[in-house]
């Protein structure tokens, strides 16, 4: 785990599951209509439980580059964050993946929360490419904590892969503390 403060708050990057982080949201990589698939949605859905998906398309669909909050079932986190990092095309962009992290922490933000988890954004089936996801996830991210009222104190990566960790741990030197 490395960790580096910006502003108000703590970026952190670490490797692992991201359904047993304890923190207070965490994000899901969504599509715009907030079917829960594969990937990481579909390990959301698995631990937490159908409500999760139940709540989310209720609330859908959404724009892409948006973000919405359901429970968090049962998940450890009370809340999971829905980031609408694609549309029906299942392409995304740096741009849009920085979009829906603004998004996500607003949303979060708007919730109370001090701590979000968030995986790496259209890395999937979007296509995106590891640096460029986690150049524009982290920017993002940084931009918040240095400007955005709010008591969201710690934002944490969490990578499933190993490529992943790496990825994003050397776009982390790159971020403006």
């Amino acid at each position: 785990m490395i960790e580096k403060r910006i502003g108000r708050g703590l970026l952190v990057i670490s490797q692992g599951d991201i359904t047993d982080s304890g923190v207070d949201a965490i994000v899901n990589a969504a599509n715009n209509h907030l079917w829960m698939g594969a990937g990481v949605a579909g390990a959301i859905k698995r631990k937490g439980g159908a409500v999760i998906e139940e709540e989310a398309i209720r609330k859908g669909p959404i724009g892409v580059g948006e973000a919405i909050s359901t429970g968090g079932g049962a998940l450890r986190a009370r809340y999971v964050i829905h980031a609408a990092g694609m549309g029906q095309d299942l392409r995304t962009s740096e741009e849009i993946v920085a979009s829906c992290t603004s998004a996500s922490l607003r949303c979060g933000a708007d919730l109370g929360i001090t701590s979000i988890a968030f995986p790496a954004i259209g890395t999937g089936v979007g296509g995106l490419a590891l640096n460029q996801c986690a150049r524009g996830m982290l920017q993002s991210a940084a931009a918040h904590l240095r400007s955005e009222p709010g008591a969201i104190e710690r934002i944490e990566f969490v990578m499933f892969g190993e490529g992943d960790y790496q990825a994003f741990a050397a776009e982390l030197e790159n971020v403006e503390p």
